[in-house]
């Protein structure tokens, strides 16, 4: 089959383009190298949604920051996802850089960022009474949100499918080649696919699958920057109700404090540039290094009650800017490279941007057909009593608590399986129900899971995975069916 367009990657870009070019009469395919939709930066960021008021100004950041956000409560509303405009605060400390504030607050207002306002110390204590006592001023910027990066990314992959957008897993690059009547032929380990336009959102491997095709004075490399992140207990996540930065530096905007849309606190993250593409481990320097950052600009930080650590990597090019176009000297070879915060904010705003390059170039028509909503997982939480006895009595699986943690059900994990490119791993799951993602950290639930993994897809027990590839759980048996020894 040839394709009119294959996107590489199935982070929040990928997907978000993906979304996009469903609106249009085109057969169109996503390459994910893993087993899933978001398990590269996607799956291990910030979760806010930026104001727009960092980028420099003229930059495609700043545009697609700010036009992002515009368009995160309709896009959130549509795909029922969590979102919430809590409003974010960049904290001076120092009284002699003030200045910065006001230099913060000039770009943000030429990038189109509505209702900034500074703040004095006075006024900024009262919104936040945790911030540190060094406290000299904040920029307060009321249209910063937080938002649950993996249900954005995987909503949006869903509906793409949904609209008709094929999904090839465990499938990666290994070579692209044009031919003489302009295909694009990319081998992977599974075989050829052919496609007349291919869109390259890598993510931390966008330089790599730009390098294939674009001109020897034309390449462009990515530097994996990774961050470390601790997330604490629910039980503490009240202790800021906005996003607190510092002033930002030359490495990013540097770690934040901020509640999450699930009620936990997340602190980070750190930025340490390396050349391992696959770096997403934590370390106990970064972690010191997050934990001595964050207590200069809020106060009694509970890190006790931390549940987690992680780390993610952020795809930093030296130009500090969203690669989108068309490579020089590649027809129809369209970069989304580059994609690093506030790239999780500017999402759909790439999406949108891409597809339309996409349908002026080949004369895409929209679709008469194309579903724009889709329904999450219904969560039983969320209804009341007398509702959620009636859902139980009709099926009682959402009456079987499995994750006892987040109050997850074996319906919503049943559901979460059997969706449009529904889960196939514990972190899967994890992350389309929150299963496993409580104070425990799957310590109770991961075995209950893993049971109803094997019972709804026929894996035996030795092909489930955490994360796909060999994150084998378990690894053999030690007694055969009838208890003797194998």
């Amino acid at each position: 089959m040839i394709y009119d367009v294959i996107v590489i990657g199935a982070g929040v870009s990928g997907a978000a383009v993906a979304r996009e070019l469903s609106r249009y009469k085109a057969d169109v395919c996503v390459l994910e190298k893993c087993d899933d939709v978001c398990e590269g930066t996607s799956k291990a960021n910030s979760a806010i949604i930026h104001a727009g008021f960092d980028a420099a100004s003229g930059t495609l950041m700043a545009k697609l920051n700010v036009r992002g956000n515009e368009m995160m409560d309709q896009l959130c509303k549509d795909l029922d996802i969590p979102f919430k405009r809590n409003g974010s605060m960049v904290v001076c400390i120092h009284k002699e850089e003030l200045f910065g504030l006001q230099e913060l607050y000039d770009r943000g207002i030429k990038n189109g960022v509505k209702g900034l306002k500074i703040l004095n110390r006075e006024e900024a204590l009262k919104m936040e009474p945790n911030l540190s006592d060094k406290v000299e001023g904040a920029l307060y910027a009321p249209t910063g949100g937080i938002v649950c990066p993996f249900k954005l990314c995987i909503a949006m992959a869903e509906n793409a499918n949904v609209n008709g957008v094929d999904f090839k897993f465990n499938t990666e690059v290994e070579d692209i080649k044009n031919d003489a009547d302009g295909l694009w032929h990319i081998s992977t380990n599974n075989g050829e696919f052919i496609s007349k336009a291919v869109v390259n959102a890598a993510g931390v491997y966008s330089g790599v699958i730009h390098n294939m095709v674009c001109q020897k004075d034309d390449t462009i490399q990515i530097l994996p920057r990774r961050g470390d992140y601790c997330l604490l207990d629910k039980e503490v996540g009240d202790h800021v109700s906005h996003t607190i930065f510092p002033q930002p530096t030359s490495l990013g905007k540097g770690v934040l404090i901020t509640p999450t849309v699930h009620g936990n606190l997340l602190v980070g993250p750190t930025a340490v540039d390396t050349d391992d593409m696959e770096a997403t481990n934590t370390t106990a320097e970064g972690i010191s290094d997050l934990i001595a950052k964050a207590n200069d600009h809020v106060k009694n930080l509970p890190m006790r009650k931390v549940i987690t650590s992680f780390a993610g990597l952020r795809a930093h090019e030296i130009h500090h800017d969203f690669i989108i176009g068309e490579v020089k000297g590649a027809k129809n070879f369209i970069d989304c490279a580059a994609i690093e915060s506030p790239g999780l904010s500017a999402s759909p705003a790439i999406g949108e941007m891409i597809a339309e390059i996409i349908k002026e170039k080949m004369g895409l028509e929209p679709k008469s057909d194309w579903v724009g909503t889709r329904k999450d997982i219904l969560n039983p939480v969320d209804l009341s009593i007398e509702e959620r006895n009636t859902l139980i009595k009709e099926n009682p699986s959402y009456g079987n608590i499995i994750c006892r943690c987040e109050s997850i059900s074996e319906g919503e994990i049943i559901d979460a399986i059997h969706r449009p490119l529904g889960a196939k791993s514990l972190d899967g799951i994890k992350r389309r129900t929150r299963a496993g993602m409580g104070r425990c950290q799957s310590g109770f639930c991961s075995p209950k899971t893993m049971e109803i993994i094997h019972r709804e897809l026929g894996l035996a027990y030795e092909e489930i995975t955490k994360c796909g590839g060999e994150s084998n759980i378990v690894i053999c048996r030690t007694k055969n069916q009838k208890g003797g020894e194998q």
